[in-house]
């Protein structure tokens, strides 16, 4: 596997589903987490959704529990927190990990192609159109930060 369109991820009711169907379009992978000092850039990357969305961006959080049990425990408990404070309507999927054993094949992926280890909540890769990591921002930096090179990958 070669390219980010190639993974299965689970979505919150458990069902799996290909990232397959996003071919063609960029994705903002994120791993999120409900309890973290960096939560509010959820309001951020809804933002790019509401910007970027029509012209092809599609933001994918993934909820994630390995640093500091930043996470509920429950998923329903996660999407209506981030519905409910930060309107966010961009696709959360299933909590995740994303470092060692039982890492997430796609964070694999995605590591692989940019960086290594993920440190903390709110590591952003942001894919280009043919499915390849074309950048990756460290938790600190804020989603409008990022249009620019959004832009370029629209």
């Amino acid at each position: 596997m070669n390219q980010a369109y190639d993974y299965m991820v689970r979505k919150t009711n458990g069902d799996l589903m290909s990232l397959d169907a996003y071919k063609g379009q960029p994705l903002l992978i994120v791993n999120t987490a409900s309890k973290c000092g960096y939560t509010p850039q959820f309001k951020g990357l809804q933002e790019l959704h509401e910007t970027f969305h029509d012209k092809g961006l599609v933001v994918l959080g993934f909820p994630c529990d390995q640093f500091a049990n930043q996470e509920f425990e429950n998923i329903e408990e996660t999407t209506e927190f981030c519905q409910v404070n930060y309107g966010v309507t961009f696709p959360l999927m299933a909590k995740v990990k994303v470092n060692g054993d039982g890492a997430d094949n796609l964070f694999n992926f995605l590591k692989d192609e940019k960086g290594g280890e993920i440190k903390w909540n709110f590591t952003k890769f942001l894919v280009d159109k043919n499915g390849h990591v074309k950048e990756r921002y460290e938790p600190a930096v804020e989603p409008a930060d990022m249009k620019a090179d959004i832009e370029k990958v629209l």
